[in-house]
């Protein structure tokens, strides 16, 4: 049975508000990190947020200690990223596409956790963990076939109980000096993680997959980001010349509060379980 929400005053009358800004509207629904946070993974700009310099795809690319490094860490956060999941606020954004109030959920997560919790269109603006690529000849791989390789090459290494994971489930290695990289079991290719790499850009056809979703909703829903990636700002700014509601719940300041018809300053879990047990019973 899911718990009632209890919220102050201010939020509860923040989410009234939010209601009937959303009611009887398609909503199209964007989420960063801070949906996630529940869930026990971290959000790279929220308040408390460790300081972190994520690996860019140009070094990535062009040094094999760096992907030494990348692969280590990855792996060792990935047993603990891949263990998380969903919470109530995942739950909540999977109930409002079951009824038909929500079109789909973009997502610049990575961990997978709008999928488990059974949301159906989801776009991932920012790929996946779980699927690792070769750069050279294609070829896919599922991270769990790739992370039972990976400790078959390094049977020295062991997974700590507790690890400081990052938000694209890696974590930040004392030693990558002994281990083997992973290549391409197909053509022996550099491996990449599906993911999109601080200093690239989403691939042209996900972004308009993402646009078109916007297009064809009445309202936009932001959850759980700062909206510091200009992919989420586009989106927004796409709603607003269409004029459409735009809510935002966030913990802190977006770069797009001035546009949005309702800010919501509070945790993403439970005002997005309010949200949808207000719009449900209109």
């Amino acid at each position: 049975m899911t718990p009632v929400v209890e919220l102050d005053d201010v939020t509860a009358l923040d989410v009234r508000r939010a209601v009937d800004a959303l009611a009887g509207c398609r909503i199209a629904v964007l989420t960063g990190a801070g949906v996630s946070t529940d869930s026990g993974i971290p959000d790279y700009r929220g308040k408390g947020a460790p300081t972190r310099t994520p690996m860019t795809w140009q070094t990535f690319r062009e040094s094999e200690a760096a992907r030494r490094r990348y692969w280590v860490g990855s792996h060792l956060g990935w047993r603990a990223f891949s263990a998380a999941a969903p919470n109530r606020g995942h739950a909540a954004l999977a109930a409002l596409e079951e009824h038909g109030l929500a079109s789909g959920v973009v997502t610049q997560n990575v961990d997978g956790l709008h999928l488990q919790a059974g949301s159906r269109r989801v776009i991932e603006l920012h790929g996946t963990m779980r699927r690792v690529g070769c750069t050279a000849c294609g070829q896919v791989f599922d991270r769990r076939d790739l992370a039972a390789r990976i400790e078959a090459d390094n049977p020295w290494i062991t997974v700590p109980d507790a690890v400081e994971l990052g938000p694209d489930g890696d974590v930040l290695p004392a030693s990558s000096d002994r281990f083997v990289v992973p290549d391409c079991s197909v053509c022996g290719g550099m491996l990449r993680p599906d993911i999109v790499f601080f200093g690239e850009y989403v691939p042209a056809l996900r972004f308009g997959e993402a646009e078109q979703l916007v297009a064809a909703s009445g309202a936009l829903l932001v959850a759980g980001s700062s909206l510091a990636v200009n992919s989420g700002v586009r989106l927004v700014e796409r709603a607003r010349r269409r004029r459409l509601p735009v809510v935002i719940v966030n913990r802190g300041e977006t770069r797009a509060d001035r546009r949005a018809s309702v800010k919501i300053d509070a945790g993403t879990s439970e005002v997005l379980q309010a949200l949808s047990d207000g719009l449900l019973a209109r």
